[in-house]
C-alpha cells in the first residue's frame, strides 16, 4: 500500500539528479520520517546508512550493478546488525546493542532510498521489485543462512523472528524475537550434547510477503540439512508459549502496511492443504527446564469450526476430527502462519526434525515508560526485559537440541 511521497530518503549531496521525492512511499517507509525512529538509528550510529546506500545506488550505470549494490548494502547491514548485537565492534551509540529496532528502521530508509531512485538507464516496475526483494532477502539474514556440517558432530539450528509491529499504536516498539535473531545468529555453543550452531533470520510483519511465499523461499534450501527449527514471535504477556497446533486461518489483523487479510492461509498445492499442523518440538522436555524468569507453558488451545457445525468453538486441549481451523493455540496473525508454513513445509519434505513456534512475552517498557506520546524511546526495565527474554529463547533452543 502507497501513501504520498514523505522525507523518508535521506538528503544526499550530488544524488539529487537520481532521486525522484514524487514517487510514494509504503506506509512502513513514512513512519520513519518522524522523530521516534530518527532518534532510534541516531542514537544506535545507523542513521548514515541509508545515505551511503543512496549514494552507491546513484552510481550504478547497469542493472547488475544495481543487483551488486543491492546485495552488499543488504548483507552489510544484517552483518553490522549482527554485529552490534553480539558485541562487536563499537556501539555506534547510547542505545543498549540487543535492540533490533535500529535494524529495522534503517532497512526501511533503504527501501524507500531504492523506491525513489532513478537511473540513468532503463529499469521496469518488475526489475526494480526485483532489486526490492533482494535487498529484503539479504537484510533480513534469509539469504546468508549456512546450515553446515553432518548434524553429528553438531547440531544445526534455524531460528526466525519478526520485525516490530502495531507501530501506530506506539512507534517505539521492539520485537523481542528480532533481537533473539540477532543475537543468535551464527553463533555456536557447547552442550552436553555437543555443539550446537545456531543461524537466524527475521520476517516482515505483511500478509503480501507470506502470500508470495517469502517464507517458503527462505526455508525451503535450508530445512533438509537443519537438525531443528524454530519460529518466534511475541505473544502474551509474562509468559512464553511453545505452540502446539498451528491453524491453516488468517484472521485479518491489520499488518505492518495497515492492510487486512482473512481467510484460508495462501499456499501452494491447496487441495492438498491440512487444517492443521502439529509442533514436533520437545515441549514436555521444554516447560520441564528451567530456562529463565517466564512461565513456560505446552499451549494447546484452539479455536476451531468442528466437522458439521458453522460456529467456532475454543477447544482447550487442540482440534477435533474434521474441524476447520479459525485459530492456532498461536492465534490467527503472522506469528500462527510461520509456523504453519514451516511446519507444513517440514511435512511436505518429509523431514523427521524437531520444529514449532515459541511464542515470547510483550516486551514491555518501564511502569513509568508507558505513554508513547511522552515516554523515552528506551528504559533500562525495557532493556532488561528484552535482554532476559532474549537468554531465555537462547536457552530453550538449548534445550530443545539437547533433548533432540
Amino acid at each position: 500500500m502507497f501513501v504520498g511521497a514523505g522525507a523518508a530518503v535521506p538528503a544526499v549531496a550530488g544524488v539529487a539528479g537520481c532521486v525522484d521525492t514524487s514517487v510514494g512511499l509504503t506506509v512502513e517507509e513514512q513512519r520513519l520520517a518522524r522523530d521516534v525512529p530518527q532518534e532510534i538509528l541516531r542514537r544506535a550510529g545507523f542513521d548514515s546508512v541509508a545515505s551511503g546506500f543512496l549514494r552507491d545506488l546513484c552510481r550504478a550505470h547497469s542493472y547488475r550493478g544495481a543487483e551488486r549494490v543491492v546485495a552488499e548494502h543488504g548483507q552489510r547491514l544484517w552483518r553490522r546488525a549482527v554485529d552490534r548485537a553480539q558485541g562487536r565492534g563499537a556501539p555506534g551509540g547510547d542505545l543498549s546493542r540487543d535492540d533490533d529496532r535500529p535494524l529495522y528502521w534503517a532497512r526501511l530508509g533503504m527501501t524507500g532510498a531504492l523506491r525513489q531512485w532513478r537511473p540513468g538507464f532503463e529499469l521496469s516496475d518488475a526489475a526494480r521489485e526485483k532489486l526490492l526483494d533482494g535487498l529484503e532477502r539479504a537484510s533480513r539474514g534469509q539469504d546468508t543462512i549456512r546450515l553446515q556440517g553432518d548434524g553429528k558432530r553438531v547440531k544445526r539450528v534455524l531460528v526466525t523472528g519478526f520485525d516490530p509491529f502495531t507501530l501506530d499504536r506506539d512507534i517505539r516498539i521492539s520485537n523481542p524475537s528480532g533481537a533473539t535473531a540477532l543475537a543468535l545468529d551464527g553463533t555456536t555453543v557447547r552442550t552436553d550434547a555437543g555443539l550446537v550452531k545456531i543461524e537466524t533470520a527475521v520476517f516482515p510483519v505483511r500478509w503480501g510477503d507470506f502470500a508470495d511465499g517469502m517464507v517458503e523461499r527462505a526455508l525451503r534450501p535450508h530445512l533438509p540439512r537443519a537438525d531443528l527449527f524454530t519460529t518466534v514471535s511475541q505473544g502474551r504477556v509474562g509468559r512464553i508459549d511453545i505452540e502446539r497446533y498451528n491453524g491453516a486461518w488468517r484472521g485479518g489483523f491489520p499488518d505492518n502496511e495497515n492492510l487486512s487479510s482473512t481467510g484460508l492461509i495462501p499456499v501452494s498445492d491447496p487441495g492438498s492443504q491440512p487444517q492443521w499442523t502439529v509442533t514436533t518440538l520437545p515441549y514436555q522436555d521444554i516447560v520441564a527446564a528451567p530456562t529463565g524468569r517466564f512461565p513456560v507453558y505446552d499451549n494447546t488451545q484452539v479455536t476451531e469450526i468442528p466437522a458439521g457445525a458453522t460456529d467456532p468453538v475454543v477447544r482447550p486441549d487442540g482440534p477435533t476430527e474434521g474441524s476447520a481451523a479459525r485459530s492456532g493455540g498461536g492465534g490467527d496473525y503472522l506469528s500462527n502462519e510461520i509456523a504453519y508454513r514451516a511446519t507444513l513445509l517440514r511435512d511436505r519434505l518429509d523431514l523427521d526434525i524437531p520444529g514449532g513456534h515459541v511464542h515470547t512475552p510483550v516486551l514491555q517498557f518501564g511502569a513509568s515508560n508507558t505513554d508513547p506520546a511522552t515516554g523515552t524511546v528506551t528504559d533500562p526495565e525495557f532493556v532488561r526485559n528484552r535482554v532476559d527474554i532474549i537468554d531465555q529463547v537462547r536457552s530453550i533452543v538449548l534445550v530443545a537440541a539437547e533433548a533432540s
